[in-house]
């Protein structure tokens, strides 16, 4: 009964694949999907960070004209828009539209004795146009967070008197400055206002804000500190679902920053409010806006091209040059990386991309897509029972009706935990279920393991080298074959702006060699079992213990490079950016470099030498490597194609010329080897 019902199991995996290659199929038109969302959006907007500009501006003799030196100069460069902050007073006074005095320097102003119990702010305009502008904004923005204020004069002077201490009244934040935003906007630049979370929330506040804005023609913008703009009135008011509605009647959006450690609390809610028009931001840092011209734009380019960044803040910072004795700024840089000619605009225009202001992806999402999904999901389970069928034959079926029953209970339970588990464990499944079959298929036709070996013939080295190309093709297309379920069942628009991360990326990199290891070990000749029981009667050496240390040590250096955040050396870098500008699109160097050679090397030596087959424990690596560049859901589809191609194309080649190389290492070996053993 027990014989039966395995074969039976067996038998079953002709109609698994089967239903495999169907679910590959339907989950194309999900695919083709995808591709139209990433076409939909192909404008890139430089910001620069007005402050910053501000803050450079005041270490020179005559700030304004410099300011307005450089806008023009921006702008010339490619920089479109300007990023405004909620002022504070002391914006104000850097921007020199008033001044400013505690307590303490007031009485020694005026000749005075400090008041016992009064500690306020003392205000001065610097003119009778900004007391007319200003004092309204300070007075109704202190008013509505429950400071009182009153006007005062001094020497001629217009003032005001804002009762609180001046610590704690430069910290609130006000409307910006009316008198920049018009000139900047007379300038041509878009404004992207930077917005911050203060407490409490103002509806009425908020409301007249983005009046003004929608007036300045601003289509985005960008959070300051933590939160987004009423999350810390959230639960009380229901202020992300109010300020929401606000952004969406007024055509307004949001962007999202790359790589910051948190996520600004509350922006996930606000971006569904707003039906998730969103940008995604690359914000070059202060410190990095001194690197050379080169490095900053090849960084903005494939931000642009690879990470579907349509937003570049600028950033730059006043340091002091001993040098030339004298404050110094970045600005000089970023305008020649910007507009050098092959610089960042010239990069980016050549990728298909102009320049204004950012816009969301327009999601294409067909009426039939849900059914494609559904069928792609019943591909998928099959594709992880067919792993579980090379391991544990008799759980074939179970695994597939198992998968099914638990697909659709966490489906309707959890589904975005669903969508992701399922998504890892096809990603897992195909690639080691690929090096599994090309490790059957050299035991077919490889040395066996005893009985006939004196009668086993040896390939021809070029019947050899054709088997080993044609099984490195054919393992790549089943490992591939995993990639549009991923992409059908990732295919969320959270995805591709990182507002939802795909979790697992570990797990990815090391279960297909852990499988694949286990099925070399155990699963090549005898029974699984009769070798397990072997393994744990041996006695454990110290060349065991070592053995396990290297291998620990080397699993940590790979993980390490795994992701996003992995280190790379400067030789690298180079070569990395060799490769982008040569190519267009870098392939992995642990693909074309490494995996894919050693596995046609593997391949070729193992038709011959049957320990070779060890050698695919580390080839797998460029098989589930090419599933995990697909993983980056924010990497465009034909980007990761490209990339994943090229590696393959690099990796043939180079395997070729290792296979020629190991056949020459060989003839020496056979030809002196004899020669050696008499000396």
């Amino acid at each position: 009964m027990q014989q039966k019902w395995q074969r039976w199991n067996i038998a079953s995996r002709k109609w698994l694949w089967i239903i495999v290659v169907i679910g590959v199929i339907a989950a194309l038109p999900v695919v083709y999907d995808r591709l139209q969302t990433e076409k939909s959006s192909k404008t890139i907007e430089f910001v620069f960070d007005y402050r910053d500009l501000v803050d450079a501006a005041s270490y020179r003799a005559n700030p304004q004209d410099y300011i307005s030196q450089q806008l023009d100069r921006l702008k010339a460069a490619g920089v479109q828009s300007m990023a405004i902050y909620e002022n504070t007073l002391d914006d104000y006074r850097k921007a020199r539209r008033l001044m400013m005095w505690g307590a303490t320097d007031i009485a020694n102003l005026t000749d005075s004795v400090i008041p016992e119990n009064e500690n306020y702010t003392y205000i001065l305009f610097t003119s009778p146009k900004n007391n007319e502008v200003l004092a309204p904004i300070i007075r109704d923005a202190f008013s509505g967070m429950g400071i009182a204020t009153e006007d005062w004069s001094f020497r001629g002077q217009q003032g005001i008197i804002v009762k609180t201490p001046l610590e704690d009244a430069t910290l609130k934040p006000l409307q910006p400055d009316p008198f920049t935003l018009e000139m900047l906007h007379g300038k041509g630049f878009s404004i992207v206002p930077r917005l911050v979370d203060s407490l409490p929330y103002n509806e009425a506040a908020v409301t007249k804000l983005l009046d003004r804005y929608e007036e300045l023609g601003v289509k985005r913008i960008l959070f300051e500190g933590e939160s987004v703009k009423g999350f810390n009135d959230d639960v009380d008011q229901g202020s992300i679902t109010a300020f929401g509605k606000l952004l969406k009647e007024r055509g307004i959006g949001i962007a999202t920053i790359e790589n910051i450690k948190v996520q600004q609390k509350g922006f996930n809610k606000l971006a569904y409010q707003l039906d998730y028009n969103v940008a995604r931001l690359y914000s070059l840092s202060e410190g990095d806006s001194g690197l050379s011209p080169e490095t900053i734009a090849d960084r903005f380019a494939l931000a642009t091209k690879d990470r579907n960044i349509r937003m570049i803040y600028l950033n730059t910072i006043p340091s002091r040059d001993t040098t030339k004795a004298q404050i110094t700024d970045t600005l000089d840089n970023l305008v020649t990386s910007l507009s050098e000619p092959g610089g960042a605009v010239d990069k980016i225009k050549d990728n298909g991309f102009t320049l204004g202001q950012a816009t969301a992806f327009d999601v294409v999402d067909s009426s039939y897509q849900r059914y494609f999904k559904l069928v792609a999901v019943i591909g998928a389970v099959a594709m992880i029972a067919l792993l579980v069928s090379y391991f544990i034959p008799l759980l074939t079926f179970p695994a597939f009706a198992f998968g099914l029953a638990g697909s659709a209970g966490l489906m309707l339970v959890k589904p975005a935990l669903f969508e992701q588990a399922l998504a890892l464990a096809v990603a897992i499944s195909a690639p080691t279920v690929a090096t599994v079959l090309a490790v059957r298929k050299i035991n077919e036709m490889g040395p066996p393991v005893r009985g006939n070996a004196l009668t086993y013939t040896v390939m021809g080295t070029r019947r050899r080298l054709v088997h080993s190309l044609v099984l490195f093709i054919k393992t790549a297309v089943i490992s591939l074959s995993a990639v549009p379920f991923v992409i059908a069942l990732l295919n969320n628009i959270t995805y591709s702006l990182v507002l939802t991360q795909f979790r697992g990326v570990s797990l990815l990199h090391l279960a297909p060699i852990a499988l694949t290891a286990l099925y070399v070990l155990l699963y090549r000749g005898e029974f699984a079992f009769n070798k397990t029981g072997k393994l744990l009667r041996t006695p454990i050496t110290l060349a065991w213990v070592i053995a396990a240390g290297i291998v620990g040590i080397l699993g940590m250096y790979y993980l390490s490079r795994t992701g996003n955040g992995g280190n790379v050396s400067s030789l690298e870098m180079s070569f990395r950016t060799f490769l982008e500008n040569t190519a267009g699109v870098r392939p992995r160097n642990k693909e074309f470099l490494l995996a894919h050679p050693l596995f046609i090397l593997g391949a070729f030596m193992a038709y011959k030498y049957r320990n070779a087959a060890f050698i695919m424990i580390i080839a797998v690596i460029g098989q589930l490597s090419m599933i995990d560049t697909f993983a980056h859901i924010h990497s465009p589809i034909l980007i990761s194609l490209v990339r994943g191609l090229l590696g393959l194309s690099l990796g043939l080649i180079i395997g070729v010329i290792a296979v020629g190389v190991w056949q020459l290492v060989e003839g020496c070996w056979k030809r002196w080897s004899p020669q050696l053993k008499k000396l």
